[in-house]
């Protein structure tokens, strides 16, 4: 009787996730670039947060085997997708790729990354090297780690790509804009943090990670364009609002020595401090005033969307 071919094993299920509000050209162009991904076992979810541009119809009509999720209520960064994460669960996903939609994902991006992440069960969390869209060879994000008194910092942030990230190494944290997740970690560990509302989350979801034993893992070989956080990028006061009190959470959700919380909350105060008292930051009042409500916020444990 002739020997059987041996059956191939099932190649893990992957589940792209992108959150969308009113970005109906930039979520379909991140779709077309998913279209020529080479990563055969693949869907794609798009969580829609009331967007009023059209987005939803055109995705139906140029991309019909996409999912849509629409949203009733705006939770955020971490809740809108923890809302994509827990469908895709619910459908089989092995792997969830949390995706921007102002990102441009490159054909084998995917196959890359569960290439890299397969082979050892402790690897929770991998992510690409993700580019400057207007600046497509140079790096917005290879990975990440903590500083000293622990602000994240990316990995060969605007360095030009020379091959100095040549191989998948282990990092502290991942950027939000594109970060594939395992399934048995999110069943674990929890999913996003929804206090944070937008900023830090991502953060604070690998320290719970890494706490727990987990790897996260950045993958070079996998590449990203993205075309927020420029190089140039000049946030406005809601992002110090934002970044203001989820620090200041973060900080103290891990424990962070009480030296470090200290040194944070000095920081912030001299800021507040130069920002009122010298004519040269008097443009800085605004970012002021949303700081100053920042620490407030935190003071009093109040998370989630705050209207500034």
């Amino acid at each position: 009787m002739p020997a059987q071919p041996l059956a191939r094993p099932t190649p893990p299920s992957v589940i792209v996730v992108i959150l969308n509000t009113n970005r109906r050209e930039d979520t379909l162009a991140c779709l077309a670039s998913l279209a020529r991904s080479t990563y055969a076992a693949q869907q794609i979810l798009v969580v829609d947060n009331a967007s009023s541009d059209g987005s939803l119809e055109a995705i139906h009509i140029a991309f019909p085997a996409v999912h849509t999720l629409a949203l009733v209520e705006n939770r955020g960064y971490a809740g809108n997708n923890n809302a994509g994460i827990a469908w895709a669960l619910e459908h089989g996903a092995d792997w969830v790729l949390i995706l921007n939609e102002d990102t441009v994902v490159g054909p084998d991006c995917v196959a890359n990354l569960v290439e890299a992440a397969e082979g050892n069960p402790q690897i929770g969390m991998v992510g690409p090297t993700v580019y400057h869209f207007d600046e497509p060879t140079v790096i917005q994000s290879a990975g990440g780690r903590l500083s000293r008194n622990w602000l994240p910092l990316h990995r060969g942030q605007n360095q030009s790509d020379s091959g100095q990230f040549a191989i998948p190494a282990a990092v502290e944290w991942l950027s939000g804009c594109a970060l594939m997740v395992r399934r048995a970690l999110v069943e674990q560990v929890g999913r996003f943090d929804e206090r944070y509302f937008i900023y830090w989350e991502e953060v604070d979801w690998c320290l719970r990670a890494t706490r727990m034993g987990w790897r996260l893992l950045h993958v070079p070989q996998a590449h990203l364009w993205h075309k927020g956080v420029q190089r140039h990028y000049r946030p406005g006061p809601g992002v110090t609002y934002y970044s203001t009190r989820n620090r200041l959470l973060l900080l103290s959700k891990h424990h962070a020595p009480l030296a470090i919380q200290l040194a944070a909350a000095g920081a912030l105060l001299g800021t507040l401090a130069s920002w009122t008292l010298k004519p040269k930051w008097r443009a800085m009042r605004p970012h002021r005033d949303a700081m100053l409500r920042g620490l407030l916020d935190f003071a009093r444990h109040r998370w989630g969307m705050r209207a500034l």
